[in-house]
């Protein structure tokens, strides 16, 4: 017990005498504060350059935010974005930023000052990707599966990397040798959890529809697409990741659709069934069913709505004409082959061929075209102002001047955008000024039209008030 007792009182003294100490050393910290101000405690370890992307996995249409942080100070710094499609090319964009004095740069609110584009453009990376050099001609950014994402990897690179021309460059020449700062991935889906993909081959309809997460009833959409043909599906599942049912349909150039894959088959009487098809449909607002399309799709969804007694409650239509060139084969709407005539055809000094006389609606035949003066629903027109395959504004001209002879000029709104081409999609998705139509009988790439970043703005905009004018219209 005594042992013990000795024992304790010496840890005590011990104790005591730490205290002390301690409190000695504060007071001369004290003391050398008040005399050369705050003292900082530094370390030879400084902080690795990371990366910050938020979120890292999104719907296509959602912006992120990227930051990164623990640069050096007011230095060059390159940020890198590259994917893969699904193909296995590969595409990059590049721009160039400078940190601040804290060693930060932030994608959301600072400006690039070169590389794929500049200024202030917090999505940039993601609509400026373009195919790396080497990479094949004519290439186009389009997702076939969409229950997988694109998984894009963004980087840090130190200094001012310049973009290399696509074209005169091959793989090996391209091959970057710059060590990552930093880097991460993220994903951009079209698909929203819970949203659910059905395969449709009933009635001789041949589709696929999505329906939002829940048992609805939902209102839905017809989604119709060019004739490039085949079936289309990335905007359909955007669609139902926003709160609409849509159905896919194709109507030309697929395997399960009859006859020849260029020439239409298909007429009144099938539009008559996806529309059908989608009233009878146990989750869709069978009465709330609207139609959109593009580029002859705006054609086909134009003659949905004015000529075979579906009555949508809006159509909305992308770049399209009124009408047909292509003889009609029947009152039904079916079609002769699409390349059957090419008179109208046009070449630019490479070769690349435009179908913009093709939709010229004087070179339209009067009975080829929909009879927009009947529309009875509100009609939503997106123009690209630099389309260039498709004379989309004298084809806006001539519906506005129609449904105003008609005394139906207030069921017309018109969205034109100075600098966009063709292909108005979804969203911080790139552009393709020009891609790859066919390679049979011999290689042809078709004119798009459209500059990087006012197509950007386009597609963002035009998103937003399509959104807006289907919850309207079918919604409220």
């Amino acid at each position: 017990m005594l042992r013990a007792h000795m024992c304790v009182s010496a840890l005590c003294r011990l104790s005591d005498t730490f205290v002390l100490q301690w409190v000695s050393i504060c007071r001369n910290i004290a003391c050398l504060q008040s005399a050369v101000g705050p003292v900082r405690w530094k370390t030879s370890c400084s902080p690795a350059p990371f990366l910050t992307a938020t979120p890292t996995r999104a719907l296509i249409d959602e912006p992120i935010t990227l930051e990164g942080h623990y640069l050096p100070p007011h230095s060059p710094i390159t940020v890198r974005a590259c994917m893969h499609n699904e193909d296995g090319d590969l595409w990059e964009a590049l721009s160039h930023y400078n940190t601040d004095g804290r060693g930060v740069v932030n994608m959301t609110t600072d400006v690039s000052v070169g590389g794929s584009y500049v200024g202030c453009e917090p999505m940039g990376l993601f609509w400026a990707l373009q195919p790396a050099p080497g990479e094949r001609e004519g290439l186009r950014l389009r997702k076939k599966n969409v229950e997988t994402p694109y998984s894009v990897q963004l980087s840090l690179l130190e200094g001012h990397i310049p973009v290399l021309p696509s074209e005169g460059s091959n793989k090996e020449q391209w091959q970057r040798g710059e060590p990552e700062l930093a880097s991460v991935t993220v994903e951009r889906w079209y698909m929203a959890p819970g949203v659910r993909r059905v395969e449709i081959r009933q009635n001789g309809v041949v589709g696929t529809l999505f329906l939002p997460p829940g048992p609805g009833p939902f209102p839905a959409m017809v989604d119709l697409w060019g004739m490039g043909g085949g079936l289309i599906e990335y905007r359909s599942a955007l669609f139902a990741s926003r709160g609409f049912a849509s159905l896919s349909l194709a109507y030309i150039g697929h395997k399960d659709l009859p006859g020849p894959l260029n020439t239409i088959n298909v007429g009144d009487a099938y539009f008559q069934a996806a529309f059908q098809f989608l009233q009878d449909h146990p989750q869709v607002c069978g009465d709330r069913l609207g139609v959109i399309g593009l580029s002859f799709g705006a054609y086909l969804a134009l003659r949905i709505a004015t000529q075979i007694g579906v009555n949508p409650r809006c159509v909305i239509g992308v770049n399209g004409p009124i009408g047909s060139i292509n003889k009609l084969s029947d009152s039904d709407g079916k079609t002769e082959s699409f390349e059957g005539d090419q008179k109208h055809w046009s070449y630019d000094e490479q070769g690349y061929v435009s179908f913009k006389e093709v939709s010229t609606p004087n070179n339209i035949p009067p009975e080829n075209k929909a009879k927009v003066e009947n529309l009875c629903c509100p009609l939503l027109y997106i123009v690209g102002e630099d389309d260039l395959s498709c004379a989309a504004i004298e084809n806006a001209d001539e519906i506005e001047k129609k449904l105003k002879g008609a005394g139906r000029s207030h069921l017309f709104t018109c969205l034109s955008y100075l600098g966009a081409g063709h292909l108005i999609e979804p969203p911080y998705t790139p552009n393709a000024r020009n891609s790859m139509w066919t390679t049979r009988p011999k290689k042809l790439i078709t004119l798009w039209g459209g500059h990087l970043a006012p197509h950007a703005a386009a597609q963002e905009d035009a998103w937003k008030r399509t959104l807006e004018f289907m919850e309207r219209h079918l919604r409220g």
